[in-house]
């Protein structure tokens, strides 16, 4: 009685593809059958060792034109098992049709919607001026430095002729959609202290303890006033301000001597409105407030503030938001908080939208007891089927 579109769901969440031994294999394997089944051409691509691109491609007739992206990664976050209610690999399905797994949120359910949107349509006998590429991609949730951001740069992803991307979004626990047009700039910022080192017993002078006071100091009075500008205006979501947490400590040798050295990590996230020239000065600023031998290294440093428009006059968003009125979706645009594969799609200049159909759902991607109830999953279909049938019909570009 089960729908079959929640089953074939239900099958790629029970393919253990989490971190840090994905079985990549098991999951390109089950992709590319479904994607031949629905007489999709396939191709794969090694961006480095173990690290495979899938490509299922349905021709559009016009190739000419500019391609529809559907770009989905096939990793997920590990899991910790004693804080879940059932098996994270199971997809057990409750009586309520909540479906239970590691990825059902993020972004496995993505996945399928697309393949599931497409397999309608030709059911349908449709047929659409624009090809659409579908990319499964690997290491999105280690930073996607062995997936996307090595794909984008190689000739077979340039032939893909990409118009247009959707990529991942996030659950909403309202009525409304959020719809993604642009992404903060992580920084992974690595600060480290020299100081004079001693015996524990003393009151040692300028030692790398007290410099990382300082710091750690500057940095967290700066995120406590970006938390209270997000609290104190309702109109602000957590992409508008910069994000920043210390999230890593370094050094000493023994209770009783006092280090030489002393280093923090501090993961931040920089909306696209900020000068980012300007931020990493203040950073410095910081820095050299502690005192000598303080500096600091960028372990990851995004520079890339492209969005894409939201424009009625971008015949892209008029495509996307047609259907989203058509359809009496209620959306909210925003800047995704955190980081997605869809920064490497726009820094190569290609628009992307940020976009998971699922309101009314709790938002748990890398939490405990992840789920998407079975309605919500089947309504996303609905909807990309719609989205896919608008935006691969969009007429020719002036450039095109």
């Amino acid at each position: 009685s089960e729908d079959p579109s929640v089953t074939l769901f239900r099958e790629y969440l029970k393919i253990d593809t989490v971190h840090p031994k994905p079985d990549y294999d098991a999951a390109v394997q089950f992709l590319e059958r479904v994607g031949i089944d629905l007489g999709l051409a396939s191709q794969k691509v090694e961006v480095c060792q173990g690290c495979v691109v899938l490509v299922l491609t349905w021709q559009g007739t016009n190739p000419r034109l500019r391609s529809i992206l559907l770009n989905s990664h096939t990793d997920v976050v590990p899991v910790f098992e004693e804080h879940w209610t059932y098996p994270p690999f199971e997809a057990v399905k409750d009586s309520q049709g909540n479906i239970y797994a590691r990825g059902a949120q993020d972004m496995k359910c993505v996945s399928i919607q697309y393949l599931e949107a497409i397999r309608r349509l030709k059911a349908e006998g449709k047929s659409f001026p624009r090809t659409i590429h579908l990319t499964f991609v690997p290491d999105e949730e280690m930073g996607g430095h062995k997936g996307m951001e090595m794909f984008v740069q190689r000739p077979e992803f340039r032939a893909l002729n990409v118009g247009f991307a959707l990529d991942e979004g996030l659950a909403s626990p309202s009525d409304t959609f959020s719809v993604f047009y642009g992404e903060k700039s992580p920084w992974w910022v690595k600060v480290k202290c020299v100081g004079s080192p001693g015996h524990g017993s003393r009151f040692i002078s300028n030692t790398a303890a007290e410099k990382l006071h300082k710091v750690i100091n500057s940095f967290l009075t700066f995120r406590e006033s970006e938390k209270q500008r997000l609290k104190s205006d309702s109109s602000l979501t957590l992409g508008d301000v910069t994000s920043l947490n210390l999230t890593m400590l370094e050094g000493g040798v023994s209770f009783n001597v006092v280090p030489s050295e002393m280093a923090a990590g501090f993961d931040i996230r920089i909306p696209p409105t900020t000068d980012l020239k300007a931020f990493e000065e203040q950073l410095a600023a910081w820095c050299r407030g502690a005192g000598d031998g303080v500096t600091y290294e960028f372990i990851q440093k995004c520079m890339d503030q492209h969005v894409t428009s939201t424009e009625e006059s971008d015949p892209w968003w008029k495509a996307f938001s047609g259907v989203c009125r058509d359809m009496k979706l209620q959306i909210k645009l925003e800047i995704f908080p955190a980081a997605t594969d869809s920064r490497y799609i726009r820094a190569v200049r290609h628009p992307a939208i940020g976009f998971s159909p699922m309101n009314r759902t709790p938002v748990l991607l890398h939490d405990h007891n992840e789920f998407l109830n079975e309605q919500v999953f089947l309504r996303g279909i609905d909807i990309y089927t719609r989205l896919l049938s608008a935006l691969a019909s969009v007429p020719p570009l002036p450039a095109e």
